[in-house]
């Protein structure tokens, strides 16, 4: 009776032991199923996201002109835009209508290589970047945007090239054109048009100015959005917009801090909108700001002028 009993126990556990070699041996080559495809997808996606867009407007109406310091520079039309937003931030509101004049900016961000010419000739001290978590080999380059510098570091540079900041309300035109759109390729943030916080748009840190093809704004400029948060020539006021001149804006007479805007490598897309406001004290310097500098429309004609590509 006791041989049966032991009989019976071992093909119970021999059966039993069968059995859950057959669910684990299951469960396995599920799992390795599902590993595959996840993985599968991902490359997908990975390869979606490699082939960068481009954008299909047409830029060549705007015409250009070379700045003294070689710098290509984009004409903005004069007229009437919709500047700020009643969806952001306070300082962004009330969202109100401005008309500029005829002006000309920066195509492309100031890259390091430019304004190391500038210290050369001019002798003047070199950008200065107090905190970067990682080796700043990788953020100093001729070819990425400048960084480090002031906004009286700023200012100084677009007055040695003949040229002055843009002001908040011209970058802002320049960003967006004349529609409300929250980016300056349309309203959706989509992918790989802007460098922003993190390595999904190819780039970690900083990114060669004129990298993003479809994320050029209305008028062809370059990185409005991400990359380099850029310095212009206003002072700021966070109630400024409710008393703005209609024409010509210039910002504030008096205040502590000067205007930053466009986003950066560290931002998220809430904060690189073209409506979003930054504020910093004059004499910052910091890893994430840049700048490019702009030009009044009637002093055009002492340059050479071209159509754009």
């Amino acid at each position: 009776m006791d041989n049966n009993k032991v009989l019976i126990g071992s093909i119970i556990f021999v059966f039993g032991s069968f059995f859950l070699m057959i669910v684990g041996l299951m469960s396995q080559s599920y799992d390795n199923k599902k590993a595959r495809e996840e993985a599968l997808a991902q490359l997908k996606r990975t390869e979606t996201q490699a082939v960068p867009a481009v954008s299909e407007q047409d830029y060549s109406m705007y015409k250009t002109f070379v700045g003294e310091d070689g710098h290509e520079m984009v004409q903005i039309p004069e007229g009437p835009f919709r500047m700020g937003s009643t969806e952001g931030d306070p300082d962004e509101a009330p969202e109100h209508q401005v008309y500029l004049s005829t002006y000309y900016i920066d195509k492309k961000e100031i890259t390091q290589g430019e304004y190391e010419q500038y210290v050369k000739m001019t002798k003047r001290g070199k950008p200065f970047i107090p905190v970067f978590e990682d080796d700043i080999t990788k953020i100093t380059k001729p070819e990425l945007p400048a960084i480090g510098m002031s906004w009286a570091d700023a200012t100084a540079y677009c007055k040695w090239a003949g040229k002055r900041l843009p002001t908040e309300a011209e970058w802002e035109k320049a960003a967006r054109g004349e529609g409300r759109r929250r980016y300056p390729w349309g309203d959706d943030f989509g992918s790989h048009r802007a460098n922003l916080d993190g390595a999904e748009d190819g780039f970690k840190y900083l990114a060669p100015p004129g990298s993003f093809e479809a994320g050029r704004s209305p008028y062809g400029l370059y990185d409005m959005t991400g990359n380099v948060a850029e310095w212009v020539a206003d002072t700021y006021d966070e109630h400024y917009y409710a008393k703005s001149p209609f024409r010509d804006p210039q910002g504030p007479t008096e205040g502590e801090h000067k205007v930053i805007r466009g986003g950066s490598w560290r931002e998220t897309a809430h904060g690189a909108r073209v409506a979003k406001r930054f504020q910093a004290k004059m004499w910052r310097t910091d890893s994430s700001i840049g700048f490019r500098c702009a030009r009044d429309g009637e002093k055009s004609a002492a340059g050479s002028q071209k159509s754009q590509g």
